[in-house]
């Protein structure tokens, strides 16, 4: 059956999302996989073997055991573009994936969240030490030149491409816009009516349009 998205990310349901994600991540694997690895292009993301766990639990398991919401989500999905074009030795593959994701979780939650969780507990769910987890972190945000936090309209973009693409799941109808009701004035009331002296438009109070400002 075919699962219906809303139109706000903020309020999706977060393992659908994850779904999204970790299809999305899959197919890169699938993809940088069929390339052999070239000397020299080891990073500090690379496992010396796959996981025992699929891309899709794992994420599972930081959704679940480390809260993430559907912008820490997109957040990741935003880093995927940013580190591959910033730092040409790195790939998504069955080798960095899972690094790949613990860390971008940790700091998407740092960078867009009030509240997060301490080093110990991401490194635990993510199945990393914490002294690997911080040398991660400085690896993954030296190469971002620390530049982590995406647009929300960027999000939005992410949002829209991964349900566009999703196997079986669409994005629901754009409300229709109720059209503005018509009214017939007092002066074309009586000018329809055929009366010789029209009377004045009422005097219209004075309202204050301006937007308010962030504090």
């Amino acid at each position: 059956s075919v699962k219906v998205m809303p139109l706000r990310y903020e309020t999706c349901d977060v393992k659908e999302l994850g779904v999204l994600v970790s299809d999305m991540l899959m197919e890169l694997v699938r993809l940088n996989d069929g390339f052999p690895l070239r000397d020299g292009h080891l990073t500090r993301f690379h496992s010396r073997a796959p996981p025992g766990i699929s891309v899709r639990d794992y994420l599972f398991r930081l959704i679940v055991h480390a809260t993430l919401s559907p912008p820490i989500l997109l957040s990741m999905v935003f880093y995927v573009d940013k580190l591959c074009t910033m730092y040409p030795a790195f790939t998504i593959s069955s080798l960095t994936v899972h690094r790949f994701l613990i860390t971008a979780a940790t700091v998407a939650a740092k960078g867009l969240s009030d509240s997060f969780w301490t080093n110990s507990l991401y490194a635990r769910v993510g199945g990393v030490s914490v002294r690997e987890l911080a040398l991660l972190e400085l690896e993954f945000l030296r190469r971002l030149e620390w530049r982590i936090v995406p647009k929300p309209e960027t999000l939005v973009d992410y949002y829209k491409g991964l349900v566009q693409r999703g196997q079986g799941y669409v994005m629901e109808s754009e409300p229709e816009a109720n059209p503005a009701p018509t009214t017939t004035s007092a002066v074309q009331e009586q000018q329809s009516n055929g009366d010789a002296a029209a009377a004045p438009a009422p005097a219209v109070a004075g309202i204050d349009t301006q937007e308010p400002t962030d504090s």
